[in-house]
């Protein structure tokens, strides 16, 4: 009767702690997904301003993100089999593969966050530059895309004012046919609307369009940040107390029976 009150005591124990480390599993998923999710919105949504930024860093951080999320939907299945498997080695793998992901997402939200300190700074050195120099040149045309997406998208005209382009290469070349703005600044866009500039056909906002793009990617590098290094401190917490429970969920059952009789042997005996 002892042993099978034994048995049944482990069998339960196991199951137990097995059903914990799924749940650890289906939160490295979710927070992997959170992840992927970032860094997959970040690129496509945004990727037509990429080309305006001298530096690669909010790029790169998006892709550490989207790699580090796919690693992490792989990882968790890993997680899920080792367990369902019973192999230690699987397991001693999956925690190697967590700390990685750990690693990766720390470096994407440092990155981020460093980036976000310089951003103004960048904005005002090389949008300027950017937006006059290479408007409608030959080669540049993903340059042009993103300028009168920004423009239209943001309500703006010019990187600080819209006296901006009068100093830009487009505007006195014929292509430019007499205007004085593209015609991304109208405010509602017709063949030529630019050549007028008036404050009732094109945007005067105060502070250019790198205000709003500096707004716009501060916003997002927060986020960024905020999902690497959040989501790689919940991962690092969960895994610590994952290996714990694997341990414990694969002990063998003579390993469990022995601590059952030491605690027996140890407990004091009724009175009679």
């Amino acid at each position: 009767m002892s042993a099978v009150y034994k048995d049944d005591q482990n069998d339960w124990l196991t199951v137990c702690l097995k059903y914990l480390l799924f749940v650890f599993n289906f939160l490295f998923w979710v927070g992997g997904a959170a992840v992927l999710g970032v860094g997959v919105w970040t690129v496509v949504e945004k990727s037509d301003y990429l080309s305006l930024l001298a530096s690669s860093t909010f790029a790169v951080s998006a892709y550490i993100l989207i790699l580090a999320g796919s690693l992490v939907v792989v990882t968790g299945f890993l997680g899920c089999c080792a367990v369902i498997r019973e192999q230690r080695s699987c397991l001693s793998m999956y925690f190697l593969c967590l700390l990685l992901i750990f690693l990766i997402e720390l470096v994407a939200g440092v990155l981020a966050y460093v980036y976000y300190q310089r951003l103004s700074e960048e904005l005002k050195q090389h949008l300027h530059q950017t937006m006059t120099e290479n408007y409608a040149q030959p080669g540049k045309e993903s340059i042009t895309l993103a300028v009168d997406r920004l423009q239209q998208d943001f309500k703006c005209c010019g990187s600080n004012n819209s006296h901006d382009w009068t100093d830009s290469v487009y505007i006195p070349s014929k292509q430019a046919e007499g205007r004085v703005v593209p015609d991304s600044c109208c405010k509602t866009i017709t063949p030529q609307c630019g050549m007028r500039d008036h404050p009732s056909n094109i945007y005067k906002v105060e502070g250019g369009c790198i205000t709003k793009l500096e707004q716009f990617l501060a916003d997002h590098l927060l986020v960024i940040g905020a999902v690497g290094i959040g989501v790689a401190c919940l991962q690092r917490l969960g895994s610590r107390r994952d290996h714990l429970n694997c341990d414990d969920a694969f002990l063998g059952a003579d390993q469990l029976s022995v601590i059952h009789e030491t605690w027996l042997c140890h407990s004091p005996t009724p009175a009679a």
